[in-house]
């Protein structure tokens, strides 16, 4: 698994995507997250890494405050021997409030193998978090936040998708996407061809001496020699 995790940092995210779609038969909607979820490290590149999943509160007035789950998760991060995404769904009562962590916490899951945060709250200390390499998406910085309550979860519904924990998570500056397990292990030779062919293709969509049917019957000829195959 660590392997193909290298390898597939080698490409953007919507090549990714794009990718997908010619070797999976699920349903693009049920795999990439809608743009209420936004990296704030776009500096990093792409974050690829096995989901850990749970929940948070850390907006409600007068929590007590519970990080066992936290510290239950880290532990577990570090035996998992490969890179892992914390993906945290913010059930806080002032969604608007919710800031489910800082640099501190940020160096504290690197150390442990975890490559970035992926949520619905929102996070803070931004230029800490570049400085560790610490990448994080999600709805924006908020300064601040109450006691921190973590729970276990099975799953979590987060930008419009479900995300399980041992799900592969694939993001970069543009969004998040979870790979589909069926195409996991043909994704990075498939777009390696997907580069290849789009290079080619975008060169036959700028030209101007063209008519829209010659570019038509250049694409089709493209793909074909390009090795790719819808599902």
């Amino acid at each position: 698994m660590k392997t193909i995790l290298e390898e597939l940092r080698d490409f953007d995210t919507a090549l990714i995507a794009n990718t997908i779609g010619y070797l999976d038969p699920t349903p693009a909607h049920e795999w990439y997250m809608g743009g209420s979820i936004q990296s704030v490290t776009p500096a990093l590149g792409p974050t690829v890494g096995v989901a850990v999943v749970c929940e948070a509160d850390s907006s409600s007035p007068d929590n007590e405050p519970d990080m066992a789950v936290y510290w239950e998760q880290l532990e577990e991060m570090g035996r998992a021997g490969a890179p892992t995404v914390w993906v945290v769904k913010a059930i806080g009562s002032r969604p608007d409030h919710e800031c489910i962590l800082g640099d501190g916490m940020a160096k504290t899951l690197y150390a442990q193998g975890c490559v970035g945060i992926v949520t619905d709250g929102g996070v803070r200390d931004v230029a800490g978090l570049l400085n560790t390499s610490f990448a994080a998406y999600c709805r924006g910085t908020v300064i601040h936040h109450t006691h921190l309550r973590f729970r276990r979860a099975s799953a979590v519904q987060i930008g419009g998708i479900e995300i399980r924990t041992g799900d592969v998570i694939h993001a970069n500056a543009e969004g998040v996407i979870k790979i589909p397990s069926g195409c996991l292990d043909r994704l990075a030779n498939a777009a390696i061809l997907n580069r290849a062919f789009e290079h080619k293709a975008h060169l036959v969509f700028r030209r101007t001496d063209l008519t829209i049917e010659e570019k038509r019957q250049q694409l089709a000829k493209i793909f074909a020699e390009s090795g790719l195959k819808q599902p």
